[in-house]
């Protein structure tokens, strides 16, 4: 007799449920935490029951009805969507705050280099207080390209040198002498050839050049950056996605596991896979953000950025005497080539009297204080430091996002894998979208990349040709295919002046060349002709 007793005790108690699961799994809590996220008490159960009704979090005992279930599935991909929004409007600031620094300090630069203009000059006498409209000019076209303002640097810089030419010319000849505009215009042609302000013209245009195509480019590099991260972040999660989010964040709620920390593995794959366009900005967002810390480098390099801004006015000087010391070789070679305007003579007493007059300052005398090297190397090393902290963001961005929406705990035995408190034994996916091809997580396709992405990636590769082109003083013109790429919203413009007669987010110099302009758009409508086709395949997918 006893032993059939004690058979029925040990069919009894193995058919019982273990204490462990019975203390793990319960729905006691959920009420409270449904309505803590604002929903109503209407459709939550009182008791656990079969799970046949749920299409997101795994078959089984759930404390979830269907309309719970899609409620709290759009909770997580709204909560996600905000920390991406989040995570961007940071980098934005980041962003932000690199050009306000450098703007800050450029204009600063600029005005110091401008406010010195009249202790540099003042040695000319009326050539300097006849002409100082003339020297203001050049600064603000300088001010004006920096600005965005449609201003060829090259043409600017020419025209400046003539006009100064003219008007020293004029200043050279006896006063009862009258120069026409044409011959005045035959006098500023001899510039090339004769070079009467000997190499300073040729040289200076080149350093300011340089210096104002790399400070502009930069700045719409900063600019550009922080419209890419606005434009990227607000993309919005796909329905997959969404169901993925849903089964990692809130079905161990719904099977009565609320305890239960997600598994990293099983966290990043979600993640990559919800964020698979986004990683795919990582290359050239990389050699952006390599491009622009050499940008930055080379604001140090010599001749110095605060150098060459600085010792305009020097150099501006320096020509002018060299001119007034071979002002009669010159005079002579130009009444050859121009004829003799009246009768001539060797220069007015005012001008012997401004020779007398010459100070000591001229460019290669000019030294920056130690306070403003100081403060470059220290601009450049904060741009630089601060860039390279931005370097690997979207590659990070997914562990950064596991690190909020669902913190894992200690153990990775004893963790949410999707299914239940145990390990997670897929394997970790790869960065980018065709790494997904086997995600067990995201279903995606990666045939049909976003748009919307694709685009912006586009303007990162536009983006670095335009500063790699810059760093060698070339200032290309790139002309965008639509508003909606390049468009502005970052309410971020060149200091504070958008210009209306193109897309905010750039503003380009004029075209130096137009045979390579229309030779760049011809190209441009080939390349896109082309691509036409295998969009249209995609598209009937």
């Amino acid at each position: 007799m006893r032993l059939p007793v004690l058979l029925c005790v040990l069919v009894c108690v193995c058919a019982a449920p273990g204490p462990v699961a019975g203390a793990e799994r319960s729905c006691s809590d959920l009420p409270q935490f449904y309505t803590g996220k604002g929903f109503t008490l209407t459709d939550v159960p009182q008791t656990e029951m079969s799970g046949e009704h749920l299409r997101m979090c795994p078959q089984g005992p759930t404390c979830c009805t269907s309309t719970m279930e899609e409620n709290l599935a759009g909770l997580s991909a709204r909560e996600t969507e905000g920390l991406i929004r989040e995570a961007g409007r940071s980098l934005q600031a980041v962003f932000n705050g690199l050009y306000r620094s450098f703007d800050t300090y450029f204009t600063e630069l600029h005005g110091r280099s401008e406010r010195s203009l009249q202790e540099a000059l003042s040695p000319l006498g009326p050539l300097y207080s006849q002409n100082t409209r003339l020297y203001g000019d050049l600064y603000n076209d300088l001010r004006q390209y920096y600005r965005g303002s449609a201003v060829n640097l090259d043409e600017t810089l020419s025209e400046f040198w003539s006009r100064l030419l003219e008007r020293t010319f004029k200043a050279s000849v006896p006063t009862d002498v009258t120069l026409s505009e044409d011959y005045l215009e035959c006098v500023a042609k001899q510039q090339e050839t004769l070079r009467p302000f000997g190499d300073v013209p040729r040289d200076m245009k080149a350093k300011v050049i340089r210096s104002f195509v790399t400070a502009r480019s930069f700045i719409q590099g900063l600019i550009m950056s922080g419209e890419v991260v606005r434009k990227v972040s607000q993309v919005s999660l796909s329905p997959e996605c969404r169901k993925a989010l849903m089964k990692l964040v809130y079905c161990p709620h719904c099977r009565g596991l609320a305890s239960v920390k997600p598994c990293s593995s099983y966290c990043s794959n979600v993640m990559k896979g919800c964020l698979a366009n986004q990683a795919d900005l990582d290359p050239e967002w990389q050699n952006l953000i390599d491009t622009m810390i050499q940008v930055a480098s080379s604001f140090s390099a010599e001749p110095s950025l605060d150098v060459v801004l600085s010792s305009i006015p020097a150099r501006i000087y320096e020509a002018v005497q060299f001119l007034q010391e071979n002002m009669d070789t010159f005079t002579a070679r130009v009444y050859q080539t121009c004829g003799t305007p009246g009768e001539s003579g060797t220069g007015s007493p005012t001008v012997h009297e401004q020779r007398k007059k010459s100070g000591s300052l001229t460019a290669s005398e000019y030294k920056p204080s130690p306070t403003a090297g100081f403060r470059l190397e220290m601009q450049v090393s904060d741009l630089s430091s601060k860039l390279r902290e931005m370097r690997q963001y979207w590659i990070q961005l997914p562990m950064a996002l596991c690190g909020k929406v669902a913190p894992v705990g200690a153990g990775q035995d004893k963790c949410w894998n999707g299914i239940t408190k145990a390990r997670y034994l897929p394997e970790v996916m790869g960065d980018g979208l065709a790494n997904q091809i086997n995600n067990p997580e995201v279903e995606l396709d990666i045939t049909k990349p976003d748009m919307i992405i694709r685009q912006q990636i586009m303007q990162l590769k536009i983006m670095s040709n335009r500063l790699k082109n810059a760093l060698e003083g070339n200032d290309v013109d790139f002309q965008d295919a639509s508003d909606d790429i390049s468009g502005s919203g970052s309410g971020m413009c060149l200091g504070g002046q958008c210009s209306r007669s193109r897309p905010g987010l750039y503003a380009y110099a004029p075209d130096n060349n137009r045979v390579r302009g229309a030779a760049t758009s011809q190209t441009r409508l080939c390349s896109l002709l082309l691509l036409l086709p295998p969009a249209i395949l995609l598209l009937q997918r």
